[in-house]
């Protein structure tokens, strides 16, 4: 089965019509995406857009073998020419099922939003789930036969779809994630195909062909990552969003709780409220335990605390007990944790703070901090396959 992405754009397109963001500023040329529109072994148009004749045609291809057109979304805007090839578009009931003279079979699934989502199976049977843009699929099962071969739906706008399809095993490790409905809130350019790939999806230009069902490159998601950054620079959030398309995380915070502080409380409940509600919490400062075990995959924020903590159960904010002991029982407290993050089998996201940069402290327990967290950092981004500085909330790939 072959699938042509006539459109991967929202249905307004990118850029948008008279919007002056950057991003739509920016979607210039191979960068501009059309509305969403699919084209399947030339028989098949899942939605039908304005200029679809056009893009079919510069794609190579042509409508005029297409027997069935399906809608999955409510079509505002200027109505849609139809082409005097084409049959009337229409959409399948929830539940039902629809066989092509083509031999290919389409089941109409039910979303959690407006729209209708296609499980289209090939004569052959390979298997395609397209989705409508900002949708998911309803009740959905504990478990199901088989992986899709190919999933294409709104990664960026819903990326716990993907987490849903991988909790009930729809998309497997060779199911090709291919992301669409993109809008003007996707980062442009490289920054798009960077934070897709952290969940196993990509993106691709408008009129591309992709075989359903055959070996592909699936983007090998890192399994650890250390992100670094300064003070409310974006860190947390970039750390957090490598991780939103799995189904299950451990959210691992280093700083625990401090009674009275009004500020930290805050800051705590700002993470709570943007973290997945199926993601589970452990406040703990153990990191080695965690990584030497197995599981689903770690969010650590951050080391900073950690270090802090470290420090502080040997007492290094002391001079006297630095030198007498403290120093050697804190650099095999770290060289623990950069063993278990090096023997690692879980996939790993970890924070931390970028420091030194800056004004240097004035007291000497402050700037033994500053040192034994360039140290911790080094060491520890020396064991992860991509490091990431983020930087006025945009991250800068320094490996991987």
């Amino acid at each position: 089965m072959e699938l042509t992405l006539l459109g991967t754009g929202a249905p307004d397109g990118l850029p948008r019509p008279d919007c002056p963001c950057a991003v739509c500023a920016s979607a210039r040329g191979a960068r501009a995406r059309a509305a969403t529109a699919l084209l399947v072994d030339d028989a098949l148009l899942l939605d039908l857009t304005p200029g679809a004749v056009f893009a079919a045609a510069r794609a190579g291809r042509s409508l005029s073998g297409v027997r069935q057109v399906l809608l999955t979304h409510p079509h505002d805007g200027p109505a849609v020419e139809l082409p005097p090839s084409l049959p009337a578009a229409g959409r399948v009931p929830d539940g039902q099922e629809l066989t092509l003279i083509t031999g290919h079979r389409i089941r109409a699934l039910a979303m959690d939003a407006p729209g209708t989502g296609y499980e289209v199976t090939s004569p052959d049977g390979e298997r395609l789930l397209y989705l409508p843009p900002g949708a998911a699929p309803a009740g959905l099962a504990d478990r199901v036969a088989e992986p899709y071969d190919m999933v294409v739906c709104d990664v960026v706008a819903r990326p716990d779809t993907v987490a849903r399809l991988r909790a009930v095993e729809a998309v497997g490790a060779a199911t090709e994630v291919i992301a669409v409905h993109l809008d003007h809130d996707a980062p442009p350019g490289e920054e798009l195909h960077r934070r897709l790939a952290a969940g196993g999806a990509r993106a691709v230009p408008d009129g591309t062909t992709l075989p359903v069902g055959q070996y592909h490159a699936v983007p090998d998601v890192p399994r650890r990552t250390l992100v670094t950054g300064g003070a409310r620079s974006g860190k947390s959030v970039e750390a957090e969003q490598r991780l939103e398309t799995f189904p299950e995380v451990v959210y691992v915070a280093t700083g625990g709780r401090r009674d009275g502080d009004a500020d930290w409380a805050a800051r705590v409940g700002l993470h709570r409220e943007r973290r997945p509600a199926a993601w589970r919490t452990e406040e703990t400062c153990e990191l080695a335990e965690l990584l030497e075990a197995d599981g689903p995959p770690l969010l650590v924020d951050c080391l900073s605390l950690w270090l802090t903590d470290a420090m502080d159960r040997v007492d290094a904010w002391d001079d006297a007990r630095w030198a007498d002991g403290g120093e050697e029982a804190l650099r095999k407290r770290v060289a623990e944790l950069v063993h278990a993050v090096r023997g690692t089998r879980r996939t790993v996201v970890a924070v931390t703070n970028e420091t030194g940069s800056g004004v240097v402290p004035a007291t000497a327990s402050g700037r033994r901090f500053r040192d034994e967290l360039g140290r911790l950092n080094a060491a520890f981004a020396a064991e992860c396959e991509h490091v990431l500085l983020v930087v006025a909330g945009r991250a800068l790939v320094l490996r991987g």
